[in-house]
């Protein structure tokens, strides 16, 4: 079916509200509005569903959420599980709590019991939730740091991991069975809990969880001794964070937490960002100005769905508040936390590092010298979470830490996705720890690229929206992928892999190997230098991705470095 046959088929069935007739008719005269609305239907990505709100098949709806959740249902009826139930929770965003409650009612219609959060919770607490109620799967409805017009809906499996391959397939093929939205079954509220189908979470899950966190602090008595002196800014940027993180913070000992007022209440409007995201320091706008009212150490933000943490730290000797990137703060972390472990005689021998395939080679070197194995993923917290099921059912290896260059990490395993809950509690604990030795978390961070390197990475993401934009990224990748290159910049190009056909090929000998990965469309180019580049279309937004990393002797030959292999690397894509 065309997309004007599909526009015209939803503006006139029965099987849509007159609310959702209104809205495609008063569009009726923009073509390419209803071409980008109907083109494809949402599918699940590296995050699962996510898309702008509104009426269409690529659209967040009741609809589609509907029926993402009815070929859900499918699959767990079919696999017999539907007895252990469906951890759900929301974010901030609009229609959040619509769509929670809706996918809860369609799952108890199918016989499937639901546990749903009595009010928005924080992704990583869902994910713990799953494994501590013993369910069968999760939904978060969120579209984590995407601009205020986008929802999403994230699909996670009884150890509290997002779904990955090949059960996202057989799922999505069971949203694809679907023929018509009139198979998606329904149930009252007051039916659903009458039968029992439906339970509602409510403040015991957060004790449990805050209780998990707390015993992951490797020095509580320094925390509480320098707590009292350190000055924390915090700003959930109007999202779930603050449902758990001032009351954290203060009940393992720091005293002086300042939550960004203007940001401080959940509202999926976004009134102060034009984009919530604490990737983008613009976000930090409001935070940085209490920090410098309160003379803040460190200044900290979590997405609406606070599964991701960005940091700017003090750095005393100029005054100036300096930013980290994911991959800064979550080695500075993992530094921390690792050389606590061994310290303490508590670094286990069998333990492994994970991070994804764009993620710092920083955390190679921080691997080897604590004698951990490190292991490398495609780009999805997910697929760590995969690594860790995998060492749990064989028993024959210990998380120590895993993050992802997208400004997410897990210090635990507790749970199966990033906890930007966690990360906060670890990067405060970090800066009491540091301040018990005289210095701030900006003096570590430059000591942590004295010990190991400097090393610097980066990320340019370029927008091509619609169907016309689909088509503009799938032909860079195309070009790229058919264009051999032998060098980038002023480095020569070592390795070369394409995952998507599973292929390594060494430059200098021609030779020809297996990737090991599973297929995505990812390109990766390993260059001298310890150099190297990467470059992917993005699985939740219209985007394709280009990352990139060097090592260098000083932070000026670093940046200076990156600088000229990003000019290097965005030329080869033009």
């Amino acid at each position: 079916m065309s997309y004007l046959e599909e526009y015209k088929k939803w503006c006139e069935s029965p099987e849509f509200d007159e609310k959702t007739k209104r809205e495609l008719l008063s569009i009726k005269n923009d073509e390419k509005e209803i071409e980008d609305r109907f083109y494809q239907e949402l599918e699940f990505g590296t995050a699962g569903l996510r898309g702008v709100i509104g009426a269409g098949t690529n659209r967040m709806n009741k609809y589609t959420v509907g029926k993402a959740t009815q070929g859900l249902a499918n699959y767990i009826v079919e696999q017999g599980v539907q007895d252990k139930g469906v951890a759900i929770s929301y974010d901030s965003r609009k229609m959040s709590k619509e769509f929670s409650l809706q996918t809860a009612l369609i799952l108890c219609a199918n016989g499937i019991k639901a546990y749903l959060f009595e009010n928005l919770r924080p992704v990583p607490e869902l994910s713990f939730a799953v494994r501590e109620l013993g369910c069968t799967a999760g939904v978060m409805i969120t579209a984590s740091h995407n601009p205020p017009k986008y929802n999403g809906y994230k699909v996670y499996w009884d150890d509290g991991a997002q779904i990955v391959p090949p059960m996202d397939k057989d799922i999505i093929s069971k949203v694809r069975n679907i023929e018509s939205f009139t198979e998606i079954k329904e149930i009252s509220k007051e039916e659903a809990i009458e039968k029992g189908l439906l339970k509602i979470i409510g403040t015991e899950m957060d004790e449990k969880y805050i209780d998990v966190l707390k015993k992951s602090i490797l020095n509580p008595e320094i925390v509480k001794k320098n707590g009292k002196e350190l000055k924390i800014v915090y700003t959930p940027l109007h999202g779930t964070g603050n449902t758990v993180v001032e009351r954290l913070l203060k009940e393992i000992g720091f005293e002086n937490v300042y939550v960004v007022p203007e940001q401080k209440d959940p509202d999926g409007n976004f009134p102060t960002v034009d984009y919530p995201n604490p990737e983008d320091p613009k976000a930090f706008k409001l935070a940085l100005e209490l920090a410098k009212k309160v003379d803040a150490d460190v200044v900290l933000a979590t997405d609406p769905d606070a599964d991701r943490l960005g940091i700017f730290a003090k750095d005393v000797k100029t005054g100036n508040y300096e930013t980290y990137t994911g991959n800064m703060s979550a080695l500075l972390i993992a530094e921390y936390r690792i050389s606590q472990m061994k310290e303490k005689g508590i670094l286990p021998n069998d333990g492994m590092l994970i991070k994804t395939v764009v993620s710092s080679n920083l955390a190679d070197a921080i691997a080897k010298e604590y004698d951990l194995e490190l292991i490398e993923v495609l780009t999805g917290f997910k697929n760590i979470g995969k690594v860790m099921r995998t060492a749990e059912e064989n028993k024959d290896k210990t998380y120590v830490f895993g993050f992802e260059e997208s400004y997410g990490c897990l210090i635990g395993d507790y749970a199966r996705d990033k906890d930007g809950i966690a990360a906060v509690m670890a990067l405060c604990e970090a800066a009491a720890y540091y301040r018990e030795q005289g210095i701030t978390l900006w003096d570590q961070m430059q000591n942590i690229y004295k010990k190991y390197g400097y090393y610097k990475e980066t990320q340019v993401s370029i927008v091509k929206e619609g169907s016309e934009g689909a088509q503009i990224i799938k032909d860079m990748m195309t070009k790229m992928r058919n264009t051999p290159v032998n060098q980038i910049g002023v480095n020569k190009v070592l390795t070369f892999k394409d995952i998507q056909k599973d292929l390594v090929k060494n430059m200098v000998t021609g030779e020809e190997k297996t990737t090991g990965l599973p297929t995505s469309n990812v390109l990766y180019y390993e260059l001298e230098n310890d150099s190297w580049c990467c470059v992917r279309p993005s699985g939740t937004e219209p985007k394709i991705k280009f990352y990139m990393g060097v090592k260098g002797t000083s932070n000026e030959d670093a940046n200076s470095k990156l600088e000229d292999l990003k000019k290097a690397m965005l030329s080869i894509a033009e």
